[in-house]
Order: C-alpha cells, then sequence, then structure tokens
C-alpha cells in the first residue's frame, strides 16, 4: 500500500509540473513569445492542453470573470498540494505503523 501512495505522489507531482509548464505556455503564446505557426511548439501546445484541460474547465465555471487574468491553474496546484498533504498526513503515518 505504501507504493501506491508513493505512485500517487508522484504522479501528482508530474502533474504539478505539467500545469506550470501550461501556464508558462500560455503566456509565452499570449505574448507572442513563440510562434504558433511552428509546428513543434504548436504540437506541445496542444499536448499541454489537452493535459490540463479537463482538471482546469470545472474550476473555471466557478471562479468569477477577473477580467482576463485566468487564476485557475493556480486553484488546481493548490488543490493538488492539498491532496498530496492529506496523503502523507493520514495514510503514510498509518501504513507506516
Amino acid at each position: 500500500m505504501l507504493s501506491l501512495a508513493n505512485l500517487v505522489s508522484t504522479v501528482i507531482h508530474i502533474y504539478t509540473w505539467v500545469v506550470i509548464a501550461s501556464a508558462i505556455m500560455s503566456w509565452l503564446v499570449a505574448f507572442s513569445v513563440v510562434n504558433m505557426r511552428n509546428q513543434f511548439i504548436r504540437t506541445i501546445v496542444d499536448l499541454l492542453y489537452r493535459l490540463t484541460e479537463p482538471a482546469l474547465r470545472p474550476i473555471r465555471r466557478f471562479l468569477p470573470n477577473l477580467g482576463g487574468v485566468d487564476i485557475s491553474p493556480v486553484i488546481l496546484l493548490l488543490g493538488l498540494y492539498f491532496i498530496d498533504s492529506l496523503l502523507k498526513e493520514y495514510l503514510w503515518p498509518a501504513l507506516i505503523l
């Protein structure tokens, strides 16, 4: 069971980095730092969008319009951190004993 808890924690950490990469890439696209006509960049942006959008879409439904500022990745990162903390606080000590 400890192996499963470690796996879930690792997946949460990897997904955290995917969300951060997606947010940074969206800023780079919005400020025209990267060229979306480049096939490699378009593939990376599409991959990050497909990985993060299913988790971000429900959060965006409940957030108010903040004038073009999207804080849904921050809310998602806080939720991931909370889930990881719960996992470490309640599941790991019970498995070690």
